[in-house]
């Protein structure tokens, strides 16, 4: 074959190869769906745009349409670094070789209340086939539920909330459900004395690791230490403010060191709970 008929293939070829060397470059930063695209990139554009300069590597945010999307990605091993829930960071630790890497402190505490008029609801088994306020899955509320109640024959009738624990604790209220399922700090410090005395408490789960960062093992060692060190000194507090005043709160100024011990088993809240797990 006449070379000047090759040499368009040979071009072609190079091109299609330089490109995907620049895109397999850039970093793929991802967290939930939980605000819309435009929101989303306002809160995490800082942190990126941090990450970017610390590594010298160009980070991207991809934000997913929906959580089964977001899920979906997750279990492809599309994103380099994530921030998420200690279930999600759990699985990825067992399942995809990441690391975690920070996290916000504190840990996160669930009770399952109910109306002190409820009388015949004194425990988690009287909710089998119970109607009971969460927020969707994979939402942790809803999956220490089902984690609690494990048997298709014993589970409870999730009602769906969406708008937060205010909205959960609204619906239960307003007597649409039996129970609900909400924080400990959201009942503790959200809730009047007054309000509080009107629910039984009638669970407590377990002490779940706070939300996280996780890294992939494409990312080398060296710059995952970068990442920690810059995320709990104050050039990392600057560019993650928004997010640690979102998710944390007033009171927390800056991630913490995170323990890959502190996310063993949380993968279980996921896996045979949730369809695709």
């Amino acid at each position: 074959m006449p070379f000047f008929k090759i040499r368009p293939f040979i071009l072609f070829f190079i091109s299609t190869v330089f490109f995907q060397q620049q895109a397999s470059a850039e970093l793929i930063f991802a967290a939930p769906p939980r605000e819309s695209a435009k929101q989303a990139r306002k809160l995490y554009t800082p942190l990126i745009q941090h990450l970017s300069k610390l590594l010298g590597e160009k980070v991207i945010f991809q934000p997913s349409r929906n959580w089964l999307h977001y899920q979906r990605d997750i279990r492809r091993d599309k994103f380099d670094i994530i921030f998420d829930g200690p279930h999600f960071a759990s699985w990825r630790i067992l399942h995809l070789e990441h690391n975690p890497l920070v996290k916000l402190p504190g840990k996160l505490d669930f009770y399952f209340i109910t109306k002190k008029s409820s009388k015949n609801i004194r425990k988690p088994d009287d909710l089998v086939l119970k109607k009971v306020c969460a927020i969707p899955p994979p939402n942790l509320t809803s999956l220490v539920l089902l984690n609690v109640l494990n048997s298709p024959i014993r589970e409870p009738i999730i009602k769906s909330v969406k708008g937060g624990m205010p909205k959960v604790f609204k619906d239960l209220n307003s007597d649409k459900c039996v129970a609900a399922v909400v924080r400990q700090d959201f009942f503790n410090k959200r809730l009047s004395q007054n309000q509080r005395d009107k629910y039984r408490i009638i669970y407590t789960s377990g002490r779940i690791p706070n939300q996280v960062i996780t890294a992939s093992s494409r990312i080398s060692k060296i710059k995952q230490d970068k990442i920690i060190d810059s995320l709990t000194s104050s050039k990392g507090r600057r560019a993650s403010a928004a997010i640690l005043k979102r998710f944390g709160g007033k009171r927390v100024k800056s991630f913490i060191l995170a323990d890959k011990n502190d996310f063993k088993g949380q993968n279980e809240l996921l896996e045979g709970v949730i369809l695709g797990w």
